[in-house]
């Protein structure tokens, strides 16, 4: 593993080299989908990018937890939460290792 995290501006500055847009449009380009992702998931909806996989919301109930330093049980409040599932081609890709390089 590289250790290196894509950002925002790794895959604005992707737009710009394989697609030629400019680098302020490619900005603006990557924001609009992650804010139409974001938008869609907290409305409820299921988000499907096909090779990739689903991002959805789970309601987690209510349940006691408790607190490792000093054993108290806590109750965890209800919530919702991200859950991400990989498509089979994703998951083929990262375990045959044949993910394309990216460039640094």
């Amino acid at each position: 593993m590289t250790g290196k995290t894509l950002t925002r501006a790794d895959l604005a500055e992707a737009v710009v080299e394989k697609v030629g847009l400019p680098r302020n449009e490619s900005q603006d380009l990557v924001e609009l989908v992650l804010d139409e992702i974001s938008g869609s998931l907290a409305g409820g909806d299921t988000v499907k990018l096909s090779s990739f996989g689903s991002f959805g919301i789970r309601q987690k109930g209510e349940r006691v937890g408790r607190n490792p330093k000093t054993g108290k049980e806590v109750p965890i409040t209800p919530r919702r939460v991200l859950v991400f599932r990989p498509s089979n081609i994703m998951k083929d890709r990262i375990n045959k290792g044949h993910a394309k390089p990216r460039s640094s």
